[in-house]
């Protein structure tokens, strides 16, 4: 396996889990609901934030410690981190299929949530920091690895906190409106995982940008043309 090709296998593994909640939240919407779905749609939600905190650290290694990444980065090193991320969301949903305290329960659900956010962080700073000194990574790969750790902390901030703030707090947990749209945001987590493919695939956030880029010149150069204009009429004009 490539080096190179490491992320698009976490993606993968993303995807994947995507795939089992969107078959999850089709169940619930035909009127098929039961614990056993929901036990399955919370794994897999779970295993989607495990492998957003994989995609963060792969990129964040590429740039900071790119020796370490590529020699001690292997094959058995990848397959042994998706092993893992797929086992650990058991540490809640035992728990919560055994009908332990439901406190505890959503105590570990906020814990596994709340633990990737200064990781986040982490990884985006520390990428930015070392990119901005490094002058060996090609201007178009830097853009797409910082976009793809700011899609990634976006996603993460924006539609799991409100979750995690349900979990903790109880006024949260007694407001239906609350309820309803920590709900709504966590449901749209795997249809907003697919921008990161986005991201990821070579030459697509180039065209993005460039296309932006051009959009720009070309309002700059309507606005200069308009500013001629309007500077030749007012030298045309009889003193």
């Amino acid at each position: 396996m490539q080096k190179g090709r490491v992320a698009p296998v976490y993606i993968i593994n993303l995807h994947i889990s995507d795939l089992i909640q969107l078959c999850c939240l089709t169940s619930f919407k035909v009127g098929e609901y039961n614990e056993m779905s929901y036990y399955i749609y919370m794994f897999g939600e779970m295993v989607s934030v495990g492998f957003m905190v994989c995609i963060s650290l792969e990129r964040y290694l590429v740039i900071v410690k790119p020796l370490w990444y590529r020699y001690k980065w292997n094959i058995k090193t990848i397959v042994v981190v998706c092993a893992v991320v797929w086992t650990v969301p058991l540490i809640y949903i035992i728990p919560l299929y055994l009908n332990v305290n439901f406190q505890l329960v959503e105590t570990i659900f906020a814990i596994y949530h709340l633990i990737p956010l200064p990781l986040f962080i982490f990884f985006l700073v520390g990428t930015i920091k070392a990119l901005s000194a490094t002058r060996s990574v090609p201007a178009d790969e830097k853009r797409r690895i910082v976009a793809i750790l700011v899609v990634v902390f976006l996603i993460y901030t924006l539609l799991f906190l409100p979750s995690i703030i349900w979990s903790l707090v109880e006024q949260a947990r007694n407001s239906s409106f609350f309820h309803a749209l920590a709900f709504i945001f966590l449901n749209i987590n795997p249809l907003a995982d697919l921008t990161m493919y986005f991201f990821i695939r070579k030459g697509a956030i180039d065209k993005f940008l460039k296309s932006l880029c051009c959009c720009k010149i070309s309002d700059d150069l309507q606005t200069n043309s308009i500013d001629i204009v309007n500077v030749s009429a007012s030298c045309d004009e009889p003193v």
